[in-house]
């Protein structure tokens, strides 16, 4: 029997979660990427262990960022891949499912 690392559980979850449904939804928000100044963005989608959001400027994979959800404090991440204008992010932490739903309850319906 092997034990997994943080690293490889959170690696696996985020695999599985790519694979999931994902809600088309617009969710306005804060982003921040390490060294600049925040905006205001909208959250396309979002998952357990990330988010696709719009973003003019390129971002380049690895940078750190925060984006902050209405309501909630920011949450840490890095940029995954940047085009034509959409960023997407991995999580630091996986979210909570609770908060997950939570989220996708309020704002269901709200983009597409």
């Amino acid at each position: 029997m092997t034990t997994k690392s943080p690293q490889d559980i959170y690696e696996l979850a985020a695999q599985e979660d790519r694979s999931a449904i994902r809600l088309r939804i617009s969710i306005p928000a804060g982003f921040r990427a390490s060294g600049t100044k925040g905006f205001q963005t909208a959250v396309r989608d979002l998952s357990l262990s990330g988010f696709s959001a719009t973003a003019i400027s390129r971002i380049h994979p690895g940078t750190y960022c925060w984006l902050t959800l209405p309501g909630m404090e920011a949450l840490p991440a890095r940029v995954i891949w940047w085009e034509d204008g959409l960023v997407g992010c991995a999580f630091e932490q996986l979210l909570n499912p609770i908060i997950l739903e939570n989220v996708l309850a309020r704002w269901r319906g709200q983009g597409s």
